[in-house]
């Protein structure tokens, strides 16, 4: 594909994603500003629960240090949001755009791309709610704040890597739309958003780790504000979600191009 050419996908999928964002709020009077009050209240919402109803004002991390449940909590639910948003609109990527499947000369290729990048719009803004919430409690930016894009973009891929996958599938089975559901509900539980992953046995840490790609993530956010801690300092676990978001890039995209044939004759 020429650099031209290449450009003019890029651009595609921007204005594509940028109309996707503005039409999940078409019609309402705040448009949106909904996506930017849903991690406003959230927090509000956790805030008043722990640091005011039940007094959980520090919990035990990794690091033997303690800090504020509330940023804890708010450094594990934003790559989570991300994670959830991202899962539930990239399968249904083809579903939405089934007009544009039906025709021959457009790259369907890149209409889960799409679905990523919307939802990473409202990720941005949840980035933004972290970083004042860390404020707050006298966790100010520095160098390592900028790792939070890196952590962000290792969510992208594993999204995009799934998401090749989720969206071939469930043309050909709607229920699957269900199921994802069900595995968020289950996987939020199953991550160490609500509970500190230093709880568990060292070889219950290490089964989390590697059954859990989404663990990786919401470890590094936290290591990344509470800690100021790099991603370099843990090379095998690094090392292991890339190669794992690897191995599902490849399974998904060989999903999507051996239906690919079909999709238009299905929807």
């Amino acid at each position: 594909m020429s650099q031209k050419e290449n450009k003019k996908t890029f651009s595609l999928i921007w204005k594509l994603a940028r109309n996707d964002f503005k039409n999940r709020y078409a019609g309402s009077y705040l448009g949106a500003l909904w996506a930017m009050v849903q991690p406003v209240v959230t927090v509000l919402m956790y805030y008043i629960v722990f640091d005011k109803l039940f007094k959980q004002r520090a919990t035990a991390f990794a690091g033997g240090a303690e800090i504020p449940y509330v940023l804890f909590l708010t450094a594990g639910l934003v790559p989570w949001f991300y994670f959830s948003e991202g899962m539930s609109n990239g399968a249904n990527a083809l579903i939405q755009y089934s007009y544009l499947v039906k025709k021959v000369v457009f790259k369907i290729d890149i209409l889960p791309v799409i679905k990523v990048v919307a939802a990473s719009f409202i990720h941005l803004f949840f980035m933004v709610v972290l970083l004042i919430v860390a404020a707050v409690y006298k966790y100010y930016p520095n160098l390592y704040t900028i790792q939070l894009l890196y952590y962000s973009f290792c969510m992208f891929m594993l999204l995009l890597a799934v998401s090749y996958a989720t969206s071939a599938i469930v043309v050909f089975f709607r229920d699957l739309n269900q199921i994802i559901s069900i595995f968020l509900q289950i996987g939020m539980w199953a991550t160490p958003i609500l509970w500190n992953i230093a709880s568990l046995s060292p070889n219950w840490q290490i089964a989390m780790k590697i059954i859990n790609p989404v663990a990786y993530v919401v470890l590094g956010y936290r290591m990344t504000i509470c800690e100021s801690r790099g991603f370099w300092t843990e090379p095998l676990y690094t090392a292991y979600f890339w190669a794992l978001v690897a191995v599902l890039f490849l399974i998904g995209r060989a999903i999507f191009k051996k239906l690919k044939i079909h999709f238009a004759d299905v929807l």
